[in-house]
């Protein structure tokens, strides 16, 4: 384990479990509002690490580990940040009084398919595709066939689109069955997804602070191996879709309850809306709001958080692209062109570490109506290269 030296300061406190590009632009927002930080991840120097008070290194599932660095440091906010931490460790550190952000009924809810999937559509009632769920290679088969191809399969924990796939045919099951397992998560199980025919599909950030419930204008998003690519706002849509979505999201945000910003995911057809998943904290698609917003999903998060007025202007339209490296890389370096830099388009890197294939390590800004915004970072993105 790892820390740096303690900072003296009189200010609420907040701990952030996981540490990458979008906990880095929660601690800047948290920071902006006077509060004192602490950044905690697997490994050192994670984006937030570097603008963090205090930082720690450690192992994420150790329970023991996480609830030693909660009891030193006394947070009065717990804000988990990724999937791949221990539970158990929200769940003792809630019973031994302190503030798990939304909650962690919540947080183990949404870390888990399976668990958020059955609440969705069985406890709430939502809409959803069709799924089962399996644990052998002969379950997927037999389940695929049943679905009828394609379909998709996922592990019930995992992020970031590792162990995803679609399984398009009845050759494709070893394959699928395969990449699952070699998911970082629990893929001891799997979960079959029937291919929803839609027509998009978006995220609904939804924000609570105890008193009121917002929305931001939805964002579209493309996603390859289910990671996010690009994104855009607001997503163009019928307003009978729109309120449906409206509708939905606060059905689950309600069920799951707490505080915070959620990002939900959602499948349109039409006038349909489909529940797909629901992640208790900023959501990578909604990176567009750092340049359509007055106020980002990080800064709605943290006054979410701390129960302050949630209003804000929406500048208007833009887009976001991802920039993923091509390379492994133990110092990463990227050349970025100087038409990145205009008067409404920008770059944010996230200085991760280290670089590997298919690694996220910087995202372009876009400002100016949604689809010549997504034009044009689709070919801004491609004057950034790694050295």
């Amino acid at each position: 384990m790892q820390f740096s030296a303690p900072l003296k300061s009189n200010s609420k406190k907040i701990m952030l479990l996981g540490s990458g590009e979008l906990g880095k632009e929660v601690i800047i927002e948290a920071q902006r509002l006077g509060l004192e930080t602490i950044a905690v991840d697997r490994y050192s120097n994670a984006p937030a690490h570097h603008v963090a008070h205090r930082s720690y290194v450690v192992n994420m599932q150790d329970k023991e580990a996480i609830l030693e660095i909660i009891r030193r440091e006394k947070p009065d906010y717990i804000l988990p940040e990724i999937e791949a931490i221990s539970i158990d460790a929200l769940f003792e550190a809630e019973k031994e009084g302190f503030n798990v952000i939304p909650n962690a009924d919540a947080v183990s809810k949404t870390m888990n398919r399976k668990k958020i999937r059955t609440f969705a559509a069985e406890e709430l009632g939502l809409k959803t595709g069709t799924y089962e769920f399996i644990t052998t290679l002969e379950g997927l088969r037999d389940a695929s066939a049943r679905m009828g191809y394609p379909c998709v399969v996922k592990p019930v924990m995992s992020s970031s689109g590792h162990g995803q796939s679609i399984l398009k045919s009845a050759e494709d099951v070893s394959k699928s069955w395969e990449i699952a397992k070699e998911a970082r998560g629990d893929a001891s199980e799997l979960i079959v997804e029937a291919f929803v025919d839609f027509d998009y599909e978006i995220t609904m950030l939804t924000a609570r602070n105890g008193k009121e419930t917002v929305f931001c204008e939805p964002i579209g998003h493309e996603q390859i191996d289910g990671d996010y690519v690009f994104s855009w706002q607001p997503m163009a849509m019928s307003e009978v879709a729109k309120q449906k979505s409206q509708e939905m999201a606060k059905t689950i945000t309600d069920g799951l309850g707490g505080r915070g910003l959620f990002g939900v995911e959602l499948f349109i057809k039409g006038d349909e809306v489909y529940f797909s998943e629901v992640s208790p904290r900023p959501h990578d698609t909604g990176m567009v709001t750092l340049i359509t917003q007055s106020q980002s999903e990080f800064a709605l998060h943290l006054r979410a958080v701390l129960g302050l007025p949630l209003g804000f202007t929406f500048y208007g339209d833009g887009a976001s692209a991802a920039f993923k490296s091509e390379v492994d890389n133990c110092v990463p370096v990227m050349d970025v062109d100087n038409s990145l830099f205009s008067d409404n388009s920008y770059v944010r890197v996230f200085s991760k570490p280290e670089a590997h294939k298919g690694r996220r390590l910087a995202v372009v800004l876009v400002f100016e109506e949604a689809q010549k915004a997504l034009k044009k970072s689709r070919e801004l993105i491609k004057n950034i290269r790694d050295v």
